[in-house]
């Protein structure tokens, strides 16, 4: 098709890269993908159950409420304020999505309008930079530190008249990275300051490790009017398909953003959000069981890893399901990535993909496969290397 026929918003976004990457991998068959983040495991026996009860249920077959059906946000509401330590109020409001990526993409035009600043901080969640530009919102990209996690007067320095938004991810896609309290304080206290929203994505909540801990910005208090807090079921209980996210808004946006959601999605699926209200009843010791094999699978990864010369600095991950290496090379990253998939038999992501910078880096996910995998998968990604990049 001729690209005069295709409008200036949708050509300025990037190409998005998993389905790239995924495309490569089904040409090869026997490819070992450290590339897409999903976890190994699906939902708790709890889910199914759920499904299965309401399974013959009209309700299914019909329409929901725009935000989600009152028993999937009491549920919400009963799991933010045990283990995230929010509590829903006047102020604030649960509203329920296909899966986070909605959420975050409903929200922008919610808040931001065309040529309107929304702060990321890089290397970003590359599908938060096309939902801004797909907003016809200006991406503002400000650098983290050397160990990934925010530089506060960075940001500082970029907020203008015009910014509308900082978006911080912890744990952090695609770095791995764990902000800690203090940090996540300060940035959300800078956003008050400045009469903008703080949008904290914590899809990976429940993916930390060693001595991290994870905090909910909104858990602070007097913060309800410009904290915006994204979650996902896709992680932590193997939800991908199932498609349900959620976030916490101020009240003052529900309005609006039940006019976006109505207008792209009328509801979310009930059937899914049954499922979820049963994942939400699983053991306490679900997520904490099937991490084991995860916590494993990232000692392999790092172990290998840091054994090898590959890499320009030692290679870590506080949180989430990733590594992000950075090379002893100035090499493409995207040539290194097609040509692991096509003749080593790996599939990992470039990292120019989340904009990273000063040098060649790559995305590892080891969430998806068993230790043992992971290891071979690992072994097969250092002999690529060394083979490309020596």
């Amino acid at each position: 098709m001729d690209d005069s026929k295709i409008s200036q918003r949708v050509r300025a976004v990037q190409t998005p890269i998993i389905p790239t990457i995924n495309a490569m991998v089904r040409t090869n068959p026997g490819t070992i993908s450290l590339g897409q983040g999903v976890a190994y495991y699906g939902p708790p026996q709890q889910a199914y159950d759920a499904v299965a009860k309401h399974l013959h249920s009209s309700q299914l077959n019909n329409y929901g409420p725009v935000e989600g059906i009152s028993e999937f946000t009491a549920a919400l509401s009963n799991k933010l304020q045990k283990y995230n330590g929010v509590r829903i109020d006047q102020d604030n409001a649960i509203f329920v999505t296909a899966g986070s990526n909605m959420a975050f993409s409903s929200l922008i035009p919610a808040i931001a309008d065309p040529g309107d600043e929304i702060i990321l901080l890089t290397p970003y969640y590359f599908n938060h930079e096309m939902a801004v530009r797909l907003a016809n919102a200006i991406p503002v990209t400000v650098p983290t530190q050397s160990n990934f996690h925010p530089n506060i007067e960075a940001i500082k320095q970029v907020i203008t008249n015009k910014t509308r938004a900082v978006v911080t991810i912890s744990p952090n896609n695609p770095t791995g990275a764990v902000y800690t309290k203090e940090e996540l304080t300060a940035i959300n206290q800078l956003c008050a300051q400045h009469g903008i929203y703080h949008i904290s994505d914590e899809a990976y909540e429940d993916f930390i490790y060693d001595r991290q801990t994870h905090f909910s910005p909104a858990s602070l208090p007097n913060t309800s009017e410009h904290t915006i807090s994204l979650y996902s079921f896709s992680k932590a209980y193997g939800f991908a398909g199932w498609r349900v996210g959620y976030m916490v808004i101020p009240a003052g946006l529900f309005a609006s953003l039940k006019k976006i959601q109505d207008t792209v999605l009328i509801s979310p699926p009930i059937v899914s959000q049954i499922a979820a209200i049963g994942a939400l009843s699983a053991p306490d010791d679900y997520i904490k069981n099937n991490l084991a094999e995860i916590i494993a699978s990232r000692k392999t990864c790092l172990d290998l890893l840091n054994q090898s010369s590959l890499l320009a600095e030692p290679a870590n991950s506080e949180g989430a399901f990733y590594i992000f290496i950075k090379l002893n090379s100035q090499h493409n990253d995207f040539e290194i990535a097609q040509q692991l998939i096509e003749q080593f038999g790996v599939a990992t992501i470039p990292g120019s993909a989340f904009e990273a910078t000063g040098g060649t880096y790559l995305r590892i996910s080891y969430g998806a496969l068993t230790r043992d995998t992971v290891s071979n998968g690992i072994k097969k990604l250092i002999a690529g290397l060394q083979t490309l990049i020596t």
